[in-house]
Parts: structure tokens; C-alpha cells; sequence
């Protein structure tokens, strides 16, 4: 892995000549995500990622921590235990030159030890899933990592909106499996990652997923095609 996503990061952190991130998928073209975005504060992110923020509470993990500014708002605001979790080495690194107590470099499946109140999956949590053939892994990891009446907030988007529809509203749906299993590629400074699988979830699906794992599962908040929802132990 280049880390590419890491290495934007610290270039923006330490003013080191940053640029655009820019991303894309097996639907879409590239698209510039400005590294900024990944550093903005609670009034600039949007009402999902808000409300989990609100919503978080206890010993809190979050997942995907990237520039670690959810984490640093429920540390610093919030006054939570939290520990910040990304598989981006460079990232951990300027979460704690953020001043992120607890920061640690490794895959969620890898990462163990502990159990948490809340556990965050943001900024499409489902895409940490990779594809559907491995949902069941991922949601019985979290299940072991949650304590008894612990919360997991995770969001994702229905990305049916995407696909071309005929004069009849039907939507034209490639064959050979779920219309939101992605090939995801980060391209910076002229260099690409390789392909990874990104997977977002419509909520029926993460329903049926969760409650085939021992959760229960809320919407919380519904945003165009984007929510969050809530999943507890049965």
C-alpha cells in the first residue's frame, strides 16, 4: 500500500506542498477531494457525521480515523476516551501531532484487546466491508469488540441514484452482483493505488446483514440517500 491518502495528509499537516486528492470508481470519474475536507471542524461537517458525533458516547473507537477530527472533537469536546484506528500508517502519525492520546495503526480485523461503549464507522462506514461476500466477518468483529449495551454508529448511501433509468423509471443495474460493491482507486502527486473493493450499503441490506449477526438496527438520520443508523446487541 502507498498510502497515498496518509501521505496527502501529512504534506497538508506540515504545509508540505499538498495537493487534491483525487479518487474514483468502477461507476464514476475521477472526482478532487480537497485534503482540507479531511481536517474540517464539527460546524463544517455534515448533519450525519454531527449527530453520531452527539450521539457518541463511553469508551469510544473510531474506525477509518483518517486526520482524526472526529476523534479529536469527542477527546477534546466531548472529554471521551477514544481511540483513533487507521490502517494508514502516515495518518496515525499526524493524529497524534494532533494531539490524539490514544492512535493506533491497524487493520480492524487485526486490532483487539478491548471492548468500547461506541464504535464510529463514518465518511461511508460500510465501505470497510470491502464486498457482501465479507459483511458477516466484519459485523462479528464488531460484535466482539462491543460492550454489552454498547452502540455502533456507521453510515453509508444508497448509490442507486448513480445508475441510468429508462423512461419507465427502471434502473439499469449491471449484472454479477451487488450494485453497491465498488472498485475504489486514490490517485496523488501522479501515483495510484491499487483497486480496493468499497462497498456501500442501501439500509435493507445492512439490515438483514446486522440482524443475521446478533444486532438490532435503527435509521437515526436519513440525508437524501445518505444515514446513519444505529445497531445494538440483540
Amino acid at each position: 500500500m502507498k498510502d497515498l491518502m496518509g501521505r496527502a495528509i501529512w504534506d497538508y499537516y506540515h504545509n508540505e506542498d499538498p495537493e487534491d486528492l483525487q479518487t474514483e470508481t468502477s461507476i464514476s470519474e475521477v472526482d478532487e477531494l480537497p485534503v482540507e475536507y479531511l481536517f474540517r471542524d464539527f460546524e463544517e461537517m455534515n448533519a450525519i457525521e454531527q449527530k453520531a458525533l452527539q450521539l457518541s458516547e463511553g469508551k469510544t473507537l473510531d474506525i477509518g480515523a483518517g486526520a482524526g477530527s472526529h476523534a479529536l472533537y469527542l477527546q477534546n469536546e466531548r472529554n471521551l476516551d477514544v481511540t483513533a484506528l487507521d490502517i494508514s500508517p502516515k495518518s496515525i502519525e499526524v493524529c497524534q501531532l494532533r494531539g490524539i492520546r490514544k492512535a493506533v495503526c491497524e487493520n480492524i480485523l487485526d486490532f483487539s484487546g478491548q471492548t468500547f461503549d461506541t464504535i464510529l464507522l463514518l465518511m461511508n462506514g460500510t465501505g470497510i466491508f470491502e464486498g457482501l461476500g465479507k459483511i458477516d466477518i466484519y459485523l462479528q468483529k464488531l460484535h466482539a469488540l462491543l460492550n454489552e449495551n454498547g452502540q455502533i454508529l456507521i453510515d453509508s448511501t444508497d448509490i442507486l441514484y448513480m445508475f441510468d433509468r429508462d423512461k419507465d423509471g427502471g434502473v439499469y443495474i449491471p449484472a454479477g452482483g451487488y450494485y453497491g460493491e465498488l472498485d475504489y482507486v486514490v490517485h496523488y502527486k501522479g501515483e495510484s493505488e491499487q483497486p480496493i473493493t468499497w462497498l456501500y450499503l442501501d439500509f435493507n441490506t445492512l439490515k438483514n446483514a446486522a440482524e443475521n449477526n446478533g444486532f438490532k438496527i435503527k435509521r437515526v438520520l436519513k440525508d437524501e440517500d445518505s444515514y446513519l443508523a444505529k445497531l445494538t446487541k440483540e
